[in-house]
């Protein structure tokens, strides 16, 4: 479909949710956006896939990047799109094609910014790393998202949230030996040697931890348990998966070494890993970035729970926040709305900060 950027933010994001693009199915979203800013004279633009990169090349002594995925989570029960009563509804309309749509806007629109401005518009968010459009451009093409400072417009209902936490998903194997169940005593039994890992995990106490003035809060969980092999075996094995989201001032082996420490004697294996990010807010076009959002009302900038995209940028070096409109805990669900005028005052204040 053919996409109009001078529309407003709003009408434009209800445009954006009309458009499908759970994971893996974002051509036509990125189609749309192509062909929009293709006839723009004042943007260069770049693809990768179904990851589109717009930038101004001015010559400005600053450059920043701000970034925003194309994919939402599949429909489930949200079946269309509207807006009504000051609310926008649909799948995407928090997660985030009302951020989308604010970027494409203000985009479209500011010709002569202060800063030279790269939009990215990726694909692949919502499912594996390695599949994360962002992620590849940052590998093929890692000059394409050069700059001093990033914003992703991740749902935060307007307000800063700096940096993330890291995440290590480790597996624990409890080892036993195999018998038949009537006679337990021959063997050894592997999901009752978990027991001292669990009581350990449930008793533990995270912390929250300072990081550059903000305070991140830490978390560490089994998240799955799988043992046995029959009704009637003493079960040999058992496996325990562990999450531990830790604050950033760790890397993920400060992290794996807490854990080793932390936890009765057990062979871990990592399985995943993601490193953290620390708040971003230092640099000068981040300093002014938050001065602009704080004239809008919208507060102090605090810790992000979770982890989002921004670690991809603070492993280029390049300090980054989350930034966008609605309410994160809308993300996912049934009922997924966002008010219309967060969209439009996300789009002032990337105006603003820009000019």
């Amino acid at each position: 479909m053919s996409l109009d950027l001078g529309w407003g933010p709003s009408q434009l994001a209800l445009e954006l949710v009309g458009i499908a693009s759970p994971s893996g199915e974002e051509r036509e979203l990125a189609d749309s956006l192509h062909a929009a800013f293709d006839p723009l004279p004042h943007l260069e633009v770049l693809r990768d896939g179904n990851t589109l990169v717009v930038r101004t090349q001015l010559g400005r002594p600053e450059r920043v990047v701000v970034a925003g995925h194309l994919d939402t989570v599949p429909a489930g029960g949200v079946v269309g799109a509207g807006i009504g009563g000051g609310i926008l509804w649909g799948r995407g309309a928090v997660d985030m094609k009302g951020g989308l749509a604010a970027m494409a806007h203000v985009a479209a629109r500011l010709t002569r910014p202060k800063r030279d401005v790269t939009w990215v518009f990726y694909d692949n968010e919502e499912v594996a790393r390695d599949l994360n459009g962002l992620r590849r451009v940052i590998g093929a093409h890692p000059d394409w998202v050069a700059g001093e400072f990033a914003v992703l417009g991740e749902p935060t209902s307007g307000r800063i949230e700096g940096g993330c936490n890291g995440s290590v998903r480790v597996v624990a194997t409890l080892r036993g030996k195999a018998a038949h169940s009537a006679r337990a005593w021959l063997g050894v039994n592997a999901i009752h040697g978990a027991a001292p890992l669990l009581d350990r995990l449930a008793s533990y106490q995270p912390g929250s931890v300072e990081v550059d003035g903000l305070e991140y809060r830490e978390s560490l969980n089994a998240v799955g348990i799988s043992g046995g092999i029959a009704g009637n075996v003493i079960p040999d094995c058992c496996t325990v998966t562990i999450n531990y989201r830790f604050a950033p001032n760790q890397t993920v082996d400060d992290a794996v070494t807490h854990l080793t420490e932390i936890l009765p004697p057990v062979e871990l294996e990592v399985v995943d890993r993601a490193p953290g990010a620390r708040p971003g807010l230092d640099a000068k076009p981040a300093r002014v970035f938050a001065e602009v959002v704080a004239r809008h009302g919208l507060g102090e900038p605090v810790a992000k729970v979770g982890w989002t995209d921004v670690a991809q940028f603070a492993e280029l070096g390049i300090p980054a926040v989350n930034c966008g409109p609605g309410d994160p805990g809308l993300a996912h669900a049934d009922n997924e709305h966002c008010p219309t005028e967060q969209i439009d005052t996300f789009a002032q204040i990337l105006q603003e900060w820009l000019t």
